[in-house]
């Protein structure tokens, strides 16, 4: 099945997944401080990811770094996938 053949309702179904709609989800949730790590990496970065002015650069030069912080200081709760392809059937 293709991706765009998926609904919600199929997906559901499927996966026997509960939508759970809430507002406010990450009200309870407390800021993190960037560690010092990440405030040098980003101090560094930051100036060379615009100079460049790509979607990529500013990707593994910002994006990449505050992700893998957050990673780590949530004791390795959350994973990253970076640059992996989701197809749901390679034949279609």
């Amino acid at each position: 099945m293709s991706y765009s053949d998926f609904t919600l309702e199929k997906i559901k179904q499927t996966f026997e997944i509960n939508i759970r709609e809430e507002q406010n989800y990450f009200a309870k949730i407390s800021p993190l401080q960037p560690s010092k790590l990440l405030t040098e990496i980003l101090d560094y970065n930051v100036a060379i990811a615009l100079a460049s002015n790509s979607e990529k650069a500013r990707s593994e030069m910002i994006i990449a770094p505050i992700l893998i912080d957050l990673k780590r200081q949530n004791k390795e709760q959350i994973n990253i996938f970076s640059g992996i392809d989701f197809t749901v059937d390679p034949e279609t």
